[in-house]
């Protein structure tokens, strides 16, 4: 076996992709982008049930600045499908890797810690599994049946893989009736090369404009990532992408870099210029648009729930199906 080097033994167990990679230097971090971790009671409870169910969370696979805020809060973003990803993206910190096989009792375990915490809105993601012949759709769809059984009154978002080359996922999805249909498009076409390899642009487009066309009654949400080297124009045409494809939801966050390793932060980009593009993008007809430094999809994933609800009543006079 090769020996990889060790820019610590942990991220190169990780990383092993990029452990061979010179490091990417990054600017120094704005004081405006720093954020002091809180652990009160909310946050011991919400671990607590977190390891007591063997689950992992996005918050920590991923490093999220924002897991102190929400966990205090009770709220965790839950990851199926294990904890280790077939992709190798540039930005991402999730472990890549063999991914081990699938653990038939998570679906009752992720519904189990969805109804100890409580939660009114509950967000699943997961790693990629190109290994699996519908690329995990079916346990996504366990996973809204499980939380829905055991906590009929929650609501469920789910943010997917993009199901490359897996024909048949998304309607086993879409027929579980997640409230929200989440699938982030991460940056602009040009850096999808270097930045999100493993995926495609226009098929991440195609199955958002899908899901919207397999039950115009799910919300669609999608996110971008800022400060990889995108321009605004760049920007700007992925929001007409998106909108074209009837997406309802826009999230625009800044890219932190993980490790030295992953792909470098080009710049960090102003509140105020978070605030702009905000702007432009609600005049493009998005129900919601949530842009600063620190958002993420699933940040304040509930109150943004309740927010795209009214305004779609506002728009038609009609609520979210079901609800």
């Amino acid at each position: 076996m090769p020996t990889l080097i060790d820019f610590t033994s942990a991220r190169a167990a990780r990383h092993p992709e990029k452990a061979h990679r010179a490091d990417q230097p990054s600017p120094a971090k704005p004081s405006w982008l720093r954020v002091r971790l809180k652990s009160g009671p909310g946050y011991t409870a919400t671990r607590q049930i977190v390891d007591a169910n063997g689950l992992k969370t996005v918050c920590q696979e991923a490093a999220c600045p924002n897991m102190g805020a929400c966990w205090e809060e009770k709220h965790a973003t839950f990851m199926i499908l294990g904890a280790i990803c077939t992709r190798a993206c540039a930005f991402c910190n999730v472990a890549t890797g063999v991914p081990l096989p699938l653990d038939p009792e998570e679906p009752r375990h992720v519904a189990e810690a969805v109804a100890k915490l409580g939660l009114k809105h509950a967000v699943i993601t997961s790693v990629d599994r190109d290994d699996l012949e519908d690329g995990g759709a079916s346990v996504f769809a366990a996973v809204i049946s499980g939380i829905r059984a055991q906590s009929p009154g929650t609501t469920v978002e789910v943010l997917t893989p993009d199901f490359l080359r897996k024909p048949g996922a998304l309607p086993i999805v879409i027929a579980a009736r997640p409230d929200v249909f989440n699938h982030n498009i991460e940056t602009v076409p040009r850096l999808y090369p270097s930045i999100r390899p493993g995926a495609r642009y226009f098929n991440s487009v195609r199955l958002l404009q899908q899901a919207k066309e397999q039950d115009a009654s799910i919300f669609t949400k999608s996110g971008l990532m800022l400060g990889l080297g995108e321009s605004r124009d760049e920007i700007i045409q992925v929001m007409d992408d998106l909108r074209a494809a009837d997406v309802d939801f826009l999230t625009l966050g800044q890219y932190l870099q993980p490790t030295p390793k992953h792909a470098a932060i080009a710049r960090y980009v102003e509140p105020e210029e978070f605030d702009a593009l905000a702007a432009i993008a609600r005049g493009k007809g998005f129900a919601l648009v949530a842009a600063s430094p620190f958002t993420r999809s699933s940040f304040h994933a509930g109150d943004d729930f309740a927010k795209l609800k009214a305004a779609r009543r506002a728009t038609d006079g009609s609520g979210h199906a079901g609800i």
